[in-house]
C-alpha cells in the first residue's frame, strides 16, 4: 500500500473518530426533531477533499448505529452522503470567500431527508403537512447553526491555517 494511501485512510478514519466522539459527547444536541449536531460542521470538509466524504459519511454511520436508529443509520448516512457529496461538488461557488453553496447543501438535504424520517419513522402524532414541514424547519435550523455558523467558522480556520490546510487538502 502506498505511502498516500495510508495517508487517505489516517484522514478519513480520523474525520470519521471526530465526527464520532464529537456527536456521542453531545448526544443530548445531536439527536431527535429539534436537533444542533455540531459534528456536522465537519460536512464542509468536502472543500478541502473529496476524501472527506468518506469520513464524514463513515462518521455519521458510525453516530447513528451507536446513538441512535437502523432506519437513522440508513436515512441520515444517505443524507449525509449526499450532502458531502454535494459539498464537494459545489466548492467552488463562493461568497466573500467562503463556500456558502457547499455549506448550504447539508442544511438543504438534511432538512429534506432527516426532517421526513422523524415524520414519518418516530412521531407519534399523525403525519401531516404541518407536521412534516415543523420537523424539516427544526432539522433544518439546527443544520444552519451546525453548517452555515460552525462549518463555515472551521472552513475558514483551515483555509488560513498551513498546516490543517496541508493535511485536509491532501
Amino acid at each position: 500500500m502506498s505511502h498516500s494511501k495510508v495517508q487517505v485512510m489516517a484522514r478519513c478514519a480520523m474525520i470519521a473518530a471526530l465526527y464520532t466522539a464529537v456527536s456521542l459527547l453531545l448526544a443530548p444536541l445531536s439527536y431527535g426533531a429539534v436537533q444542533v449536531r455540531i459534528a456536522e460542521a465537519l460536512t464542509l470538509l468536502p472543500v478541502f477533499s473529496p476524501d472527506a466524504i468518506i469520513g464524514v459519511t463513515l462518521g455519521c454511520l458510525l453516530t447513528n448505529l451507536l446513538g441512535s436508529s437502523p432506519i437513522d443509520a440508513v436515512f441520515g448516512t444517505l443524507a449525509t452522503l449526499i450532502a458531502a457529496l454535494l459539498t464537494w461538488k459545489l466548492r467552488q461557488i463562493r461568497w466573500r470567500s467562503l463556500p456558502v453553496a457547499s455549506a448550504l447543501m447539508p442544511v438543504l438535504v438534511n432538512a429534506v431527508v432527516v426532517g421526513a424520517e422523524i415524520t414519518f419513522f418516530f412521531t407519534d402524532v399523525p403525519v401531516t403537512g404541518a407536521v412534516l414541514a415543523f420537523n424539516m424547519i427544526t432539522v433544518g435550523l439546527g443544520e444552519v447553526i451546525s453548517c452555515m455558523v460552525l462549518g463555515l467558522l472551521l472552513v475558514r480556520g483551515i483555509e488560513k491555517n498551513h498546516t490543517l490546510r496541508s493535511f485536509f487538502c491532501g
